[in-house]
């Protein structure tokens, strides 16, 4: 028995991916397919999406806001554990990584559940709260975008959706770098003073998960 979480070498890794991961063979080919791509980094991993899809089917959620499309893995790994009558709002500015993306959204058959927006996201989250009138109708919302813009996704965020809904914020644990204080770049630095605001944040109900790069779960309190 542990009373931390234990350390996952490749060996474990491999075998939680045996006896767990259940990925559809469309979410395969995508990720194959990004493995290609020089920022492949920026996949998730698919035992993250298979838990976020589990969160999405727990909550009921209908509603969703991704911020960061990338080749659409995520979205689609959404769209899939959505009811036929859900939604997902995803927003980039990528027009090439994005054609990925709707691409396997039409293959999968589930390019009605899901709109691109591509537009630079502050702008698109600002058009859903003034001019959509989209506050607090959001059950879930991801963010894997740029890192220095972290804090004011979040704001929005908390702001479009209900309470009770879920923020689920990728890569909070930036490959260890965050709990190294020698590590002073801009975009660690934004993550380390985000942890630390969200850990402070009375308005959330808040766990960081270690999984993949590091998952933050925010539940909006009433």
């Amino acid at each position: 028995m542990t009373n931390q979480t234990i350390q996952v070498d490749a060996n474990l890794y491999n075998y939680l991916l045996s006896i767990s991961l259940r990925e559809p063979d469309i979410l395969t080919q995508l990720r194959k397919e990004t493995a290609q791509h020089p920022y492949t980094y920026m996949q998730i991993s698919p035992e993250q999406g298979q838990f976020m899809a589990l969160l999405i089917q727990l909550m009921g959620a209908k509603r969703v806001l991704e911020i960061g499309t990338f080749t659409g893995y995520s979205a689609l790994v959404m769209a899939l554990a959505l009811p036929e009558t859900g939604q997902i709002i995803t927003c980039d500015i990528n027009e090439a990584d994005t054609a990925i993306a709707q691409r396997y959204w039409q293959q999968a058959g589930v390019d009605h559940k899901i709109e691109l927006r591509l537009a630079p996201a502050l702008e698109t989250l600002e058009k859903l709260l003034q001019t959509e009138q989209a506050a607090n109708s959001f059950d879930f919302v991801f963010i894997d975008a740029d890192k220095v813009n972290y804090d004011a996704y979040y704001e929005y965020a908390l702001k479009l959706l209900r309470v009770g809904g879920l923020i689920a914020i990728d890569n909070t644990l930036w490959r260890g770098n965050v709990a190294n204080p020698e590590v002073q770049d801009e975009d660690t630095v934004a993550i380390r003073t985000f942890n630390e605001k969200l850990h402070q944040d009375s308005r959330i109900a808040l766990s960081l998960v270690p999984i993949a790069d590091g998952v933050t779960l925010a539940v909006k309190n009433p």
